[in-house]
């Protein structure tokens, strides 16, 4: 087959973002019913155990509810920014996903066909990704300011600030891996983990980076304890107060798959993407079944980080804003920037 065929090309790509797609959505549903079943364990509950068998239908029968219910705008709402803000939350969220590879080169049996496990490859992959995934921020901070509410303005400004904010660190997190690996490709980084039969994982190198990463982005997708833009307690939802129907489900949505795509970067960067220990010596290079192999290895480092959300959830408290901002600033910035020194440092004098 010529892959270098335009039409060909354009074929698989779209079908390939098809799947994706479909696979990102089911993962979002699949989250939504563990979340809900993982802290009704950890709060002594049942949790959703009717639609379907143990629930399994649950986030199906929530999504049709969702999808009849009113859609309202606010009357005194700026209504094209009003409608505009959840499409910007969600497009920028999955618009990352296609840069992530999901398993390495493979080659069909019989056939000499071979093709990498990845939508699309380019050299600043991950540029792409942190420029795509910040201007998620804009569809929180428009959505509160468009809605005409206080509690949602207020929530949208904490989105701002909150997200600017672990933006950096998060970013900065990074820099000790592009330092090592001397590539902003993805790829190129997961490859260069396949050593030692696939368990030269960047985490060894970068403890300090991935605890840094990690906290951020529990920040950066307003989850628990860093949930302060929509926290119910003080802001009835926050910047989403006056959304209902499809738009709330879209904002709900992004949360979801924004969890999803920091846990794949967390993955690729750190955890050896799709590398699983012995698998390459078990199966062979460029097989098939590495390629499934390692597909359900990195989606299982996926839903380890995950369930680590989740489990964070049900365990901690939330942050007061000024402690939100004094940690983000005073002690997540400065141990990134000290991490970049020590890397920097020892790959000078290594090299």
């Amino acid at each position: 087959m010529d892959w270098n065929n335009p039409l060909t090309h354009s074929v698989l790509v779209i079908v390939a973002i098809t799947v994706a797609f479909l696979s990102i959505m089911l993962l979002v549903a699949a989250t939504v019913l563990a979340e809900r079943r993982v802290l009704a364990f950890i709060q002594g509950r049942v949790g959703p155990n009717r639609v379907g068998y143990g629930g399994v239908l649950q986030p199906f029968a929530d999504f049709i509810k969702t999808m009849v219910k009113e859609d309202l705008v606010p009357d005194h709402s700026t209504r094209f920014v009003f409608m505009l803000a959840p499409m910007i939350a969600v497009i920028t969220a999955i618009m990352a996903i296609v840069v992530y590879p999901f398993g390495p080169t493979i080659t069909l049996p019989f056939t000499n066909w071979s093709f990498p496990l990845v939508i699309a490859r380019f050299d600043v992959a991950l540029l792409y990704v942190l420029g795509v995934t910040s201007v998620g921020v804009y569809g929180i901070a428009l959505a509160g300011w468009s809605s005409n509410n206080k509690y949602s303005l207020m929530g949208g400004l904490r989105s701002a600030a909150q997200m600017i904010s672990y933006e950096l660190s998060l970013g900065l997190s990074l820099v000790g891996v592009i330092l090592i690996s001397g590539t902003l490709d993805i790829y190129t980084i997961v490859e260069q983990q396949s050593g030692w039969y696939g368990m030269n994982w960047n985490i060894i190198y970068q403890p300090v980076g991935f605890l840094v990463y990690l906290i951020s982005a529990i920040a950066e997708t307003n989850r628990v304890p860093f949930d302060l833009p929509e926290a119910e307690t003080e802001l009835v939802a926050g910047f989403h107060t006056e959304y209902s129907s499809i738009k709330f489900l879209l904002f709900f949505n992004a949360e979801y798959i924004n969890m999803i795509t920091v846990s794949m970067l967390a993955t690729t960067l750190f955890l050896g993407g799709w590398n699983v220990p012995f698998a390459e010596s078990l199966f062979g290079r460029g097989t098939l079944l590495l390629g499934l192999f390692s597909v359900v290895g990195f989606f299982a480092k996926i839903i380890f980080f995950l369930f680590l959300y989740i489990w964070i959830r049900g365990t901690l408290p939330r942050f007061r804003f000024d402690q939100l901002m004094d940690f983000g600033w005073k002690v997540l910035v400065p141990v990134a920037i000290f991490n970049i020194l020590v890397t920097a440092t020892v790959m000078f004098l290594i090299q």
